[in-house]
């Protein structure tokens, strides 16, 4: 038997460029909708800069209060990937800052997310990587591990594997598992298309069809005075 908790997975699989692209321009939440939206991660792990998020997966998890896996993926990770570090909503101490980021951005790295804090948030505010935390806290990590790399992991209350997209945006995040991504996008574009539809009728017209409305409150026999 491997050394559970303690492992170091080397190759993922990772979708095509072109699987993840069917998302660059789509928003979380449409996103979610079309997920019966139950898929976005917690609320309170946010952006702490406006860059808009979009890669693939690079799970990490990591004991709370330790980075020592997140330094090796610091050197795994390749050009395209999100590093996914599931710490467990730990906010006593930070898990990386501008150090790590700077080296991830310069390896071409898509983002980090962290079901934690950073620390050096000033910075990584001006910085063009996102970065996705639960907090931020000038405590610094401990490096005696254990911890997984490339392993599926719980993340913000969902369920990560490596190689799943990622998207994130002002609403948050979201993973989607590739062999999805195809149909998803397309009734995401649907959503889409609804919507520029109802915000032109509002916007030139004034009007904001529903008549979902008055039908749903007449199933519910909702006494009209």
């Amino acid at each position: 038997m491997g050394n559970i908790g303690f492992r170091i997975v080397s190759n993922i699989k990772r979708p095509p460029k072109e699987l993840i692209d069917l998302f660059k321009d789509a928003t979380v939440a449409n996103i979610d909708d079309c997920m019966n939206r139950t898929a976005a991660v917690n609320y309170a792990i946010k952006p702490y800069n406006k860059c808009k998020l979009l890669g693939t997966a690079f799970t990490i998890k990591v004991p709370p209060g330790d980075n020592l896996m997140v330094h090796k993926a610091l050197d795994m990770a390749k050009p395209g990937d999100v590093l996914v570090i599931a710490a467990g909503g730990e906010t006593e101490r930070a898990i990386l800052g501008e150090l790590m980021v700077t080296y991830l951005k310069v390896k071409g790295v898509a983002g980090v997310v962290v079901d934690g804090c950073i620390r050096d948030a000033d910075a990584i505010s001006k910085m063009d990587i996102p970065v996705y935390a639960k907090g931020a806290t000038p405590n610094g990590p401990y490096k005696n591990g254990p911890g997984e790399i490339n392993t599926v992991v719980s993340f913000g209350g969902q369920v990560v594997h490596p190689g799943d997209i990622v998207v994130g945006d002002g609403d948050g995040i979201i993973f989607i598992r590739p062999q999805d991504a195809k149909e998803l996008a397309q009734k995401v574009e649907t959503v889409h298309k609804s919507e520029e539809k109802i915000m032109s009728d509002i916007v030139n017209k004034g009007i904001y069809p529903r008549p979902w409305v008055d039908e749903k409150l007449r199933e519910l026999n909702c006494e009209m005075l």
